[in-house]
C-alpha cells in the first residue's frame, strides 16, 4: 500500500506541475504523460491526466503530421523507456522511481494505428504495449478489449505457415566498416546478407559478437529488436513472425553503428509492398537508428571526472640529439566526464583525457606505438597518426577490440605538428566523442627555446539535448551527420580553459608558443587571441617553412594544426577564441592570464565592466 500511495502522490504532483507550467498533459495540447506500473501481474503503461487518466496502455491520438510530446515517469523503479518504432522516436531510459524522460516527434503523415512499446528486453512481451492512433482510426480490437498484449494480436492476425526460418549472423569489421557477416547456409561469409522469409513464417535470428563490441539487431518491418551482445562470443536469439510483404531494413541500433555499415535487407514474400522501406535503404548515411535524439537528460553522474587535459601537459623538447627508438603507450578509455557545471557526458579518450597526450619525437626517430583498449570499452578503437607514412596512418594495424592490445612501428620522416585520431567506423563519431590529439615531430636540434608552451585543441560535441541542459547527456548521430553540434570546446569541455585549474598562465616579458589543432570532426577554426598579435605563425603547422609574421587570426581546418608564437608586453586576461564568435556561446573560449607590471607605453586605459573581456 505504501508503494501505491507513493505512485499516486507522484502522479498528482506531476499533473500539478504540468498545470502550473501552463501545459495540460492531454491530447488537445499535443502532449501525453504516462507512468509505469505493475497491474495484475503485468507491466503496463498507465495514462496520467485528462481522458487517459488511469487507462492502461492508453490509445494516444494525433492528427497526421502533428507534433506529439510524450513524457514517461517511472512509477515502480524498474528500467523503462517508450519507443515509437514507426517514427524512430524513443525516450531515454528511466531508472528509479520518479525519474522521467520525454520525447517529441512528428506523427506519421497518414492515418493508421502505430504501435508504441517499452524496448527494454522482455517488457513489451510483459504487457507494455499500446497504440498511437493517427487520424480517424480505431484501435485494433484486441488492444481495445485488453488494453495490452499486442503481441497476441499480431500473432493471431497472421496465419502461421508452420515454417521456421533460421539465420546466424556474426558481427565483424571488414574494409574499415562494421558489418553483419552471414554464418552458414547460403549466406555464409556474405556481408550484410539479404535475409528472406514469408508472411507467417517463424523467423529465428542468432546474433553473435565476433568482434567483442556491443551490438544488437533491429528489424524495421516487424519492429523486433534483439538484446545487446557484449563481449566476444556472446550471443542472443531473436524470434518474430512477419505479417506483411515488403523489403525492410535490418540494422544495429547502437548509435553510429548503422551509419558505420551495419545494415542489410529483410525481404518478406514478394518484397514489393513497402516501397518506403526500400527507399530507406538507398543511403544508410541519411537515416539513423532508433535513438534518443529528442530525449531528456538523465541525472548527472556524481562520479564524473575532469577529462580536460591541462594545456601545460607537454613533454620536454627533444633537444639536440640523434634519432632514437621511441616507444609510445596509449590506452583507449571510455569515461564519464564533466562537460559543464552539472552536466556530464560519456567521452571516448586516449589515456582518459581530451585531447589525448601530446607525443613529441624527432625527425628520423623510429616510433613504436602500442595501443591498448580498456576491457570496459563498449567499442573497438584505433589510431591514425597524420605523421605516419603508411596505410591508414597506422589505423589498419590498430583496430583494437576491448581488452586487447595492438602495435606497429613507423619512422618519423617529416618535420611538423600533426593531428592523430581514432579511425574506427564511424570515424566522425569516435572523433567527436574526444578521440584526438597531436604528435610533434621536431627538426634536428629541436625547436627554438621559448618561456611557455601550451597544448590546445578544438572539438565539437553532438548531444541529443540542447546546449546548457543539465544532467547526463547522450550523443546524437543524426546531428553529427547533419553537422549541427551543440557544443564547441577547447580541450574537451565547455569553457574548460577559463577555469583557474586549466587557464593558460604566463608573465609579462615572456615568450609564448601555442601548439593548436582541430580534432573537429567537421568545423574549421579561425584561431585568435583577443588582445594579442601572433609574432610568428607556422601556417598549416609547416615547421620547415618560413613563418608568417604579425598575424591576427589564422585558419586551421579539421584534422589540421598550427604553431603560433608571441611575446607578452602587457598584463591582463587574454581570451582564446575561434573568431567565428557565435561559438563562444556554445562553450568555446579559454583564458591566457598574464601577470606583471603595467606597461603604459604600450597600453593605458581603465578596464570597464561588461566589456566582454
Amino acid at each position: 500500500m505504501k508503494s501505491i500511495s507513493k505512485i499516486f502522490t507522484l502522479l498528482v504532483v506531476t499533473v500539478l506541475l504540468l498545470t502550473a507550467c501552463g501545459t495540460k498533459p492531454a491530447s488537445d495540447q499535443g502532449g501525453y504523460v504516462l507512468t509505469t506500473a505493475l497491474k495484475d501481474g503485468k507491466l503496463v503503461f498507465v495514462g496520467v491526466g485528462s481522458d487517459i487518466e488511469g487507462v492502461v496502455n492508453p490509445a494516444l491520438k494525433a492528427q497526421p503530421g502533428e507534433q506529439v510530446t510524450v513524457t514517461l515517469i517511472n512509477g515502480e523503479g524498474a528500467e523503462h523507456d517508450i519507443f515509437f518504432p514507426d517514427v524512430d522516436a524513443k525516450t531515454a531510459r528511466v531508472s528509479g522511481e520518479g525519474s522521467s524522460a520525454s520525447v517529441t516527434f512528428t506523427a506519421p503523415d497518414r492515418s493508421g494505428s502505430f504501435a508504441y512499446m517499452d524496448s527494454v528486453p522482455g517488457h513489451a512481451e510483459a504487457g507494455m504495449q499500446g497504440y498511437l492512433l493517427v487520424g480517424d482510426t480505431e484501435a485494433p480490437a484486441v488492444a481495445q478489449s485488453t488494453g495490452m498484449d499486442m503481441a497476441a494480436d499480431s500473432s493471431t492476425s497472421v496465419q502461421p505457415t508452420g515454417v521456421t526460418v533460421t539465420y546466424a549472423l556474426d558481427t565483424a569489421m571488414q574494409d574499415g566498416k562494421m558489418v553483419f557477416l552471414g554464418k552458414g547456409g547460403d549466406i555464409d561469409g556474405k556481408v550484410n546478407p539479404d535475409l528472406k522469409a514469408n508472411v507467417g513464417d517463424k523467423v529465428q535470428i542468432t546474433l553473435t559478437s565476433a568482434d567483442g563490441i556491443q551490438h544488437n539487431i533491429f528489424f524495421e518491418g516487424v519492429n523486433a529488436q534483439s538484446e545487446d551482445v557484449v563481449g566476444q562470443g556472446s550471443t542472443t536469439t531473436l524470434e518474430f513472425t512477419p505479417d506483411k510483404d515488403g523489403t525492410f531494413a535490418y540494422y544495429c541500433s547502437i548509435p553510429g553503428h548503422r551509419q558505420a555499415g551495419m545494415e542489410g535487407k529483410f525481404i518478406v514474400g514478394t518484397g514489393v509492398a513497402a516501397a518506403s522501406a526500400q527507399s530507406s535503404m538507398t543511403d544508410m548515411n541519411m537515416t539513423s537508428a532508433p535513438a534518443a535524439s529528442a530525449a531528456a537528460a538523465g541525472p548527472a553522474d556524481a562520479n564524473a571526472v575532469d577529462i580536460t587535459r591541462d594545456p601545460t601537459d607537454i613533454p620536454a623538447s627533444v633537444g639536440n640529439r640523434g634519432p632514437e627508438h621511441i616507444r609510445i603507450d596509449l590506452e583507449t578509455v571510455e569515461v564519464v566526464g564533466k562537460l559543464a557545471d552539472g552536466t556530464t557526458y560519456t567521452y571516448w579518450t586516449f589515456n582518459g583525457l581530451v585531447p589525448g597526450p601530446m607525443i613529441r619525437v624527432r625527425v628520423g626517430d623510429t616510433v613504436e606505438v602500442h595501443l591498448k583498449n580498456n576491457m570496459t570499452s563498449s567499442m573497438a578503437h584505433s589510431i591514425d597518426l597524420h605523421a605516419v607514412t603508411g596505410p591508414g596512418g597506422g589505423a589498419v594495424a590498430t583496430q583494437t577490440k576491448p581488452g586487447e592490445e595492438t602495435t606497429f612501428t613507423f619512422q618519423a620522416l617529416n618535420v611538423g605538428l600533426f593531428v592523430y585520431h581514432c579511425a574506427t567506423p564511424m570515424v566522425a563519431d569516435h572523433i567527436s566523442n574526444g578521440m584526438y590529439g597531436m604528435i610533434l615531430v621536431e627538426p634536428e636540434g629541436g625547436l627554438p627555446k621559448v618561456d611557455r608552451e601550451f597544448y590546445v585543441m578544438q572539438g565539437e560535441l553532438y548531444t541529443a539535448q540542447p546546449f546548457g541542459t543539465a544532467g547526463q547527456l547522450t550523443r546524437d548521430t543524426t546531428k553529427l551527420l547533419d553537422e549541427h553540434p551543440e557544443y564547441f570546446v577547447f580541450n574537451g569541455a565547455s569553457m574548460a580553459l577559463t577555469s583557474d585549474a586549466h587557464s593558460l598562465k604566463a608573465k609579462v616579458g615572456e615568450t609564448v608558443r601555442i601548439f593548436f589543432g582541430v580534432g573537429g570532426p567537421n568545423f574549421t577554426s579561425s584561431f585568435h587571441v583577443i588582445g594579442e598579435i601572433f609574432d610568428r605563425v607556422y601556417d598549416q603547422a609547416s615547421l620547415t617553412s618560413n613563418p608568417l609574421t604579425d598575424v591576427q587570426t589564422t585558419m586551421v581546418p579539421p584534422g589540421g594544426a598550427t604553431m603560433v608564437e608571441f611575446s607578452l608586453q602587457v598584463p591582463g586576461r587574454y581570451i582564446l577564441v575561434d573568431h567565428a564568435l557565435s561559438r563562444m556561446q556554445r562553450g568555446l573560449a579559454g583564458y591566457l592570464i598574464v601577470e606583471g607590471p603595467d606597461n603604459p607605453d604600450v597600453f593605458s586605459g581603465t578596464v570597464t565592466p561588461g566589456s566582454g573581456h
